[in-house]
C-alpha cells in the first residue's frame, strides 16, 4: 500500500474513533466516502463540528502521521498530503464566499457575490468571490449563497440575569407622575443564589447570541458569581461591576438621601477587585469597566472616587442616566439640579462614558451630555414598554454618540434595532428618517467604539473579525432587494444562522458551539418558576400579575 495511502487511512480511522466518541448531549453519526479520482474524503455528521475541537484534534492526534509533500483538502477543511503525507492542520484562512457582505463603512458599502476572509481574528481581505478563491486557495471555505455578513451587534447595556423578571415586568412600569416611588416595578426581584444567577445570566447570553450579539455590556453588583460563565460563552464583554452609597433605597425613590460609606467602600474594592481579576481574560476578549448605579442612588463623593478610579483603572464607565421620571425629581430634590447637570459637577461626563436611557431629559441636558462627548446607550424595546422614548435626533445633533442596547428582560438586539426605528420615526413624524442604515450603524459600529473597540463593529481588512451570518432564504426576507432596510423592518433573531467573535465560530448553522442550550434552557425555567412561587408564599400580600404561571412545586 502507498505510504500516502495508509497514511489517509490512519487519519480517517482516527478521526472516525475521535468524533464518534461525541459528548452526552450530541452522540455523532458518521460516515466517510472516498473520492478515488480526487483522492479526497467526504465526512458527515449529524451535528455540528466544533472547529476549535477539530483543529485540536488534528494537531494532538495526526500531526505527527504524515511527514511532508503535496495536499489536498477534505470537506472540513483538513489539508492532508496526496504524495508524501504531511498534514498541515487548519487552514489559516477562513473564507466566506458568494455572499452578500454589508460592511457598515463610512460610505455604506454593501458587497455582492463577494467574498470575505478571516485570520487570526481579524479580517484579511474583503472583494468578489472569485478574486478571493483564487488568492486564498487552501481557506476553509463558508458558501454564503443566500446570506449576508453582517458586523455583529453591539448591546452597551443589559443586565442578563434580569430575563428572570421576563413577563412580568415589562407590564410593571413606575409612574411617570407624582406621586413616584421607589424601584423600576412594584414587585421585588425575587432572590437567587450564585448558582441560580449564573444559570440566568447564561440564559441571557444565550438569547444575545442567537439574535447576533457580538459585543455585551453587562452592568451589575457582584459580576464574579458568573463572569467565567461569560467568558467561556466566546462573546467580547465590558463587565462593569457597581457601585452606589444610598442606604434602604432604590432608583427613584423619594425621600431623604441616607448616605452609608460603608456602601461606599464595598463597591469600589469591589470594582478594583474585579478589575484585576478579569480585565484582559478571554485572549483580550475581556474588559472590566466600573458603573455608577445612578445619579440619586450615588453622593458627589462616591462620583468624585469613582471618577479617579477610573482614570486610575483606564477603564470604560457607565451609568443608568434620566431613566425614570421618579429618578429626576429625586435628583432635584437631593441636589438642586438636573441628573445630568449633577454628573457634570461630578465630573464623571466623558467620551468614556456610557449613559444608558437618557429618556427624560430636558434641552439643556441633552447639551450638556453632548458637549461632553459621551454615548448614550439608548434602549428603544424597554422604553417602548415602558412608555417613554429618548430623542434620538436631539442626542446626535448635541454630539452624543448614539448606541443601542436591550436592558433587561430581553436579549433580543435584532428587535432593538427595528424598535429603535419605529419609535423615533414615529415621535419625529417622519417617515424616512432614520433610515435602517442608520438604525444598524448605531447597533454595530457605534456600540464597538463606545466600548473602545473602534475597529470593530463595521467590516473591513484588518478589522476585528466579529460577524454574523444572516440567511435571506426566508419568506419573510424575500424578496431581499435592499438588505439592509429588509433585515431591520422583517427580520427576525432567528434569521441569525452564524455567528463569529475574535474570528471563532461561537454559533455555526443555528447550533451554539459554546454553550449546551437544551440544559440552559431547561435549568432557567425551573429556576426562575421556583425562584417566583417562593417569593409568592412568603410574601402572599403581594398582587400577582394576571396570567402568571409558576406552579405548585
Amino acid at each position: 500500500m502507498p505510504a500516502w495511502t495508509a497514511a489517509s487511512a490512519a487519519i480517517m480511522i482516527e478521526i472516525l474513533r475521535v468524533l464518534a466518541e461525541g459528548t452526552a448531549t450530541s452522540p455523532r453519526r458518521l460516515a466517510v466516502a472516498p473520492l478515488a479520482k480526487s483522492r479526497r474524503y467526504q465526512l458527515t455528521s449529524n451535528s455540528a463540528l466544533s472547529l476549535s475541537s477539530l483543529r485540536r484534534f488534528t494537531r494532538s492526534r495526526i500531526g505527527g502521521l504524515l511527514s511532508s509533500g503535496s495536499h489536498h483538502t477534505t470537506t472540513l477543511g483538513l489539508t492532508v498530503a496526496r504524495a508524501h503525507g504531511r498534514v498541515r492542520g487548519m487552514a489559516p484562512i477562513q473564507l466566506i464566499h458568494d455572499a452578500t457582505i454589508v460592511t457598515a463603512d463610512d460610505a455604506g458599502s454593501i458587497l455582492y457575490d463577494a467574498a470575505i476572509a478571516v485570520s487570526d481574528g481579524r479580517i484579511t481581505a474583503l472583494g468578489p468571490t472569485s478574486e478571493l478563491l483564487a488568492r486564498y486557495p487552501d481557506a476553509e471555505r463558508v458558501y454564503g449563497r443566500g446570506r449576508a455578513v453582517f458586523p455583529g451587534f453591539a448591546n452597551t447595556h443589559t443586565h442578563l440575569s434580569r430575563v428572570l423578571a421576563r413577563g412580568i415586568y415589562e407590564d410593571l412600569s413606575p409612574p411617570h407622575a407624582p406621586p413616584f416611588t421607589g424601584g423600576l416595578a412594584p414587585l421585588p426581584l425575587p432572590a437567587l443564589t450564585a448558582d441560580e444567577e449564573r444559570a440566568m445570566a447564561l440564559l441571557g447570553a444565550l438569547e444575545a447570541i442567537r439574535s447576533g450579539t457580538t459585543l455585551v455590556l453587562e452592568e451589575s453588583a457582584g459580576l464574579d458569581g458568573y463572569a467565567g460563565a461569560l467568558v467561556d460563552t466566546g462573546l467580547r464583554l465590558v463587565l462593569c461591576e457597581r457601585a452606589w452609597d444610598r442606604a434602604n433605597a432604590s432608583i427613584g425613590q423619594p425621600g431623604p438621601f441616607q448616605v452609608d460609606p460603608a456602601l461606599a467602600d464595598i463597591g469600589l474594592t469591589r470594582i478594583a477587585e474585579f478589575h484585576s481579576r478579569w480585565e484582559g481574560k478571554g485572549d483580550g476578549r475581556v474588559r472590566a469597566g466600573l458603573a455608577a448605579w445612578a445619579p440619586d442612588m450615588c453622593s458627589p463623593g462616591l462620583l468624585s472616587r469613582l471618577r479617579k478610579l477610573q482614570s486610575e483603572l483606564d477603564a470604560i464607565a457607565t451609568v443608568h442616566l434620566n431613566q425614570i421620571w421618579g429618578e429626576v425629581a429625586a435628583v432635584k430634590e437631593q441636589r438642586g439640579v438636573l441628573p445630568t447637570e449633577y454628573l457634570a459637577q461630578a465630573g464623571l461626563l466623558s467620551k468614556r462614558l456610557v449613559a444608558a436611557h437618557c429618556r427624560c431629559m430636558t434641552d439643556e441636558e441633552e447639551r450638556i451630555l453632548g458637549a461632553s462627548g459621551a454615548a448614550v446607550a439608548v434602549n428603544p424595546a424597554i422604553a417602548a414598554r415602558r412608555g417613554l422614548a429618548a430623542r434620538i435626533d436631539e442626542l446626535e445633533r448635541a454630539g452624543c454618540l448614539v448606541t443601542l442596547g436591550t436592558d433587561n428582560m430581553a436579549e433580543d438586539m435584532v428587535e432593538v434595532v427595528r424598535t429603535a426605528l419605529f419609535m423615533e420615526r414615529v415621535r419625529r413624524q417622519d417617515g424616512r428618517r432614520p433610515t435602517p442604515e442608520e438604525a444598524l450603524v448605531w447597533a454595530t459600529r457605534n456600540g464597538y467604539r463606545a466600548l473602545g473597540v473602534p475597529d470593530g463593529g463595521w467590516l473591513a481588512p484588518g478589522n476585528r473579525a466579529d460577524l454574523i451570518l444572516v440567511d435571506l432564504r426566508k419568506p419573510h426576507l424575500t424578496p431581499a432587494l435592499r438588505v439592509v432596510s429588509c433585515f431591520v423592518h422583517q427580520g427576525m433573531a432567528s434569521d441569525v444562522e452564524a455567528v463569529m467573535v475574535d474570528g471563532r465560530w461561537i454559533m455555526r448553522d443555528g447550533r451554539v458551539l459554546t454553550m449546551d442550550e437544551t440544559a440552559i434552557v431547561a435549568d432557567a425555567d425551573r429556576i426562575a418558576r421556583a425562584a417566583w412561587r417562593k417569593l409568592f408564599e412568603r410574601r402572599p400580600e403581594l398582587a400577582r400579575p394576571p396570567g402568571l404561571d409558576i406552579g405548585t412545586r
